[in-house]
Order: C-alpha cells, then structure tokens, then sequence
C-alpha cells in the first residue's frame, strides 16, 4: 500500500492532500496529470493574481477559484506554463462563480505540462484545506526526525558497548542502503562500511568511485562534515560519505548522518586525546630517562611497559626539534605521533616514540640489530620525522625547518646520555644549513656557544673578531661575509671557494685581501681562521 507522506523529505503527496477532510468535502477531480499525484506537497498556497507564480517557491500547492487565469486562452496557458516551470506540486481550482467549468485551454497545458490539475465542484474554507495540509507536513517533519533519532539512538548505544568508529558507520549503511565512508577533509579514506550491488566490498566501491571522481564524490552523494578539527569554531575533522550506489541518499539518512557526525567528533576527539596523551606519556618517560630521572637499570622494564622491547642490540636516540614552538592545542599532537608512527613502521626496528609539546621535540629510541645500521637507520628515521611532521601540518610556512640530531648509539646508559645530549643540540642546531639529520658527536662546538649564548664575554668575543666585516656588509656591496664563510667552510682552499660563489679568481682574491684589511689579519694564519670560525658559528646566538 502507498504511503500517503513522501518518504524521501519532509511533506505528503497530493494523493494524501486529496484524501483529507478539507479537499475531500470539495468533491476533487483530477482532471490532468493523474499519474504525477505521488508528489510532493512542501507548502499550500492560496491567491487569485496573475502573477502568483513570482510568489512561489517550488513544491506547493496553490489554492485558487481561477480569478488570476484571466479570460483569453493564451493567459491561461501561459498562467499554467509558469506554474509548472515554477515547480509547484499541483493546481487546485474550486468551481463556481468565476468557472462552473475549467477553460480547455488551461486542462490542455495542464496536461502537456505534466501539472497535476484538480477541480472541486463544491466550496471549501481554504483556511481548513491550509490547516489540515500543514499538520500532516509538520507530522511528516516530526516522523522523519523520530527516524534519525532511533538511529542516532543506536549508534550512542553501539558506541557505548564499545563498538566504536566502524559500528556507527554500519549502522549508517544498513538506514540508507548504501555504502558509508569517513574520509579525511582532503579525501583520504579512514573507514568504509555496508556494502555495493550483488556484495560488493564497500573498498571496491569507493576504488572505482574514486577512479572515475578524482576531486569530489559523484553527484547526488550526501556529504556531512563531522566537526572539530580545524581552527575556529568552523573547524571540520572528517566527513562522512554517502555514495548514490544502490539509490540517492534521502533527507532522512542526510539527517541521521548529521546526528552520527556529531558522535563521531566526540569519538575521533577522545581518541585523539587517549592518542595524545599516551605520545606526551612516553615524551615524559624519554625526558626522565635522558635527565637521569629514571636509572638505567630499570628503563628497561619500564619501555616494556609502553611496548618497547628492543632485544640485545644497541639504542639509537633520535630527536627532532621543530622550527617555532607549537600549541599541544587542536590535536597536532597526536596527529603527528601516528603520522610519524605510521612512517616508522616500515622500518621494521623496535621504535619508542614520544612527543614534548612544550619544548617543540620529538624523542624516540630505536633498537638496532647492530651499531654499522646506525647511518642507513638515521637517513630513514630523519625522513620518516619530516615526512610525518608535513603530514600533521606542523611545518609553517616561510618558518625554519626542524632540525634531526642522530646521538651514538649504544646500552640504555649511553641512550640516557644520548638523549639529553641530542636534545640540547637540537636546540643550539637551530640555524645551521638545512640537512637530513645532523650527528650530535659533530656539534659540541655549537652546542658550548649555545649554552654561552647570554654571556656578555660571547658577544664581545664576535664583535672584536668578525664585527668590522659586518660592518661593512652593513654598509656597502657586495657583501663580504658569505664570502668569509665559504672560505673557511672550505679549510682556505680558493678554488672551491670560487666555484662556490662562482667568483673569477682575481675577484676572490680581492675580496678576501679586503677582508684581511678590515680585520687587521693573516686570513692563513691556523690561530686567526679558528677565531673567525668560532665567531661565525657563535654569531648564530647572539642578539
């Protein structure tokens, strides 16, 4: 049996607008388009202008006794044509003292139209047909909105029996009969359920989809952000999908979504928290161990605990330091720990990964099979730590990029030390020419001035020995310091330094006796190039 609401939205159909009280005491007659009576009636409307069709927006039902047909048939027709391209559900005409009888131009566009066409051959109060029609919408509202809620009342209970993320979504799929995804904002799947025509594997589904729609899901997909991740209070984490498989998405799975979407927030944010909180829990427990607050002989026992178990080889410590420090706020966090986790993965090593939102770092130890993996190791940590910083949004824009110090591998003694000292000189690293990773045994000079960094001595120190160079550069070009730099980057070997700066060699050797002359020094004199070497690296901390 038909049902009298349209059970794709919100409204009834024009077959159950005429079976209530109000038009059925009006005696109707459908008098075109019998077979369109299955649509559906958003609004009633009544009026007697010409122009009515202007007031409309699509989906009513328009009340009238003909007054604004006007009496030539080209008017009638064009009255109806407007109507119908206006959208509106259907054309109720009660008969009487403007038309005992409907023109046969108005029936005939009606009918060419697709319009459906009714006459009442008795007067009815329109307020009553008005009322009667408006009730029925708002309990069809009413009957769409208990549908989602029971929806929305077994995924809380799915959640709540600890069925998670997947289980919301079956549900979900088996409402709207179609395949249910959750999807990262720029399209990267994250979960599927339900399944395609004749079975198919909803991943199958999404595959082809996606094939065949590279940038955005086909039309008549239903789309429903699931909010929370982004910054503001606009912020999208994911969204669900509804794809067009087997039948288009209703208003009513639109809305159920919109209900789950809401849990799904909540989830993925508590699970987001959990994940973070166990990332800043193992930071904690590398921050201990590197500042001896945890010996060495119980760290093992207690990395077990957290899931690390490197066996017999030696400890590799690792710490990236970003370029400016970060909010823990949003989530970036733990992004960032199960981005970097998920590149680590292949390495196919014992890898404890933490995360310390205060200072900027990212503290882990690798179990290695032996010390002579210890570079092929550190190029894919490094790789791995940048590529998972970039996939978390944590590398800004125009900002330094992090630094990776790789420390000497060794027993859980030496990654305590290890630890501790990388983290340092990633600091004082900041700076330094971008590279992969840098070895901590190579920075200790950068590390000693770093932690001279506000001692006036220090300062002093760069001002007497490369401070009438700066000045220079201050004031006139071409600048003199690159120049400086290269050379002792390069122990005074000049033709490197040359090539370098693509500089003939006369004009190099001018530059440097120009030098020679502002500082009043043998630029090959060995005690000379190590204080200028010392005041361009110690220049990097100072203000």
């Amino acid at each position: 049996m038909e049902s009298g609401y349209d059970t794709r939205g919100a409204g009834i159909t024009v077959r159950r607008a005429l079976e209530l009280p109000g038009l059925r005491g009006g005696l109707p007659e459908v008098v075109a388009g019998a077979d369109r009576l299955g649509r559906t009636v958003r609004w009633v409307h009544a009026g007697e202008v010409p122009h009515i069709a202007s007031l409309l927006k699509g989906g009513e039902l328009l009340l009238t006794t003909g007054y604004g047909f006007g009496t030539r048939p080209a008017d009638q027709r064009a009255f109806v044509r407007t109507l119908a391209e206006r959208g509106i559900a259907a054309l109720v005409v009660e008969l009487g003292p403007r038309f005992a009888r409907l023109p046969a131009a108005l029936v005939d566009s009606a009918r060419a139209a697709g319009l459906p066409l009714v006459q009442l051959h008795r007067e009815v109060p329109f307020v009553t047909v008005t009322e009667e029609i408006h009730t029925e919408i708002v309990n069809g509202h009413y009957a769409l909105l208990q549908r989602a809620e029971e929806v929305h009342r077994r995924c809380t209970g799915a959640l709540l029996g600890g069925g998670g993320v997947p289980r919301v979504l079956e549900i979900l799929a088996g409402f709207t009969g179609n395949p249910v995804f959750l999807e990262t904002t720029d399209g990267r799947l994250l979960y599927a359920a339900g399944e395609g025509p004749e079975g198919a594997d909803p991943l199958q589904v999404w595959e082809g989809l996606r094939d065949r729609h590279q940038d955005d899901p086909p039309a008549g997909s239903a789309l429903v952000d699931v909010p929370g991740g982004g910054p503001g209070s606009g912020g999208v984490r994911a969204r669900l999908v509804l794809l067009p498989v087997r039948s288009a998405p209703e208003p009513v799975h639109r809305m159920a979504a919109e209900r789950a979407a809401g849990l799904l927030a909540v989830v993925l944010m508590q699970a987001r928290q959990e994940e973070e909180l166990a990332a800043r829990g193992r930071g904690d427990f590398l921050t201990d161990l590197a500042e001896g607050r945890v010996d060495a002989a119980d760290a093992p026992a207690q990395a077990r605990v957290l899931g690390f178990k490197p066996g017999s080889g030696p400890l590799l410590p690792v710490v990236m330091r970003l370029g400016d420090a970060l909010s823990p706020q949003g989530g970036g966090w733990a992004v960032l720990a199960r981005a970097v986790g998920e590149e680590l993965a292949a390495l196919g090593v014992p890898v404890l990964l933490g995360v310390r939102p205060v200072e900027g770092r990212v503290p882990l130890l690798l179990g290695l099979r032996a010390e002579t993996e210890r570079r092929a190791v550190a190029d894919r940590v490094a790789a791995a730590l940048r590529a998972g910083a970039e996939r978390a949004g944590m590398l800004r824009p125009g900002g330094r990029p992090p630094v990776v110090v790789v420390g000497p591998a060794g027993g859980w003694a030496a990654a305590s030390t290890g630890l501790r000292h990388a983290a340092e000189t990633a600091t004082a690293a900041q700076g330094l020419p971008d590279r992969p990773w840098h070895d901590a045994r190579r920075l200790d000079i950068d590390l000693l001035l770093w932690r001279l960094r506000d001692h006036p001595d220090l300062a002093d120190f760069v001002d007497r020995t490369i401070g009438p160079v700066l000045d220079h550069d201050r004031r006139s070009k071409p600048p003199l310091l690159p120049t400086l730099e290269s050379y002792l980057a390069h122990a005074g070997r000049k033709a490197e330094t040359a090539r370098e700066l693509h500089l003939n060699r006369q004009t190099l050797y001018n530059r440097l006796a120009r030098i020679g002359e502002l500082l009043a020094t043998d630029l090959d004199d060995p005690h000379t190039v190590l204080a200028l070497g010392l005041a361009l690296r110690a220049r990097r901390h100072v203000p």
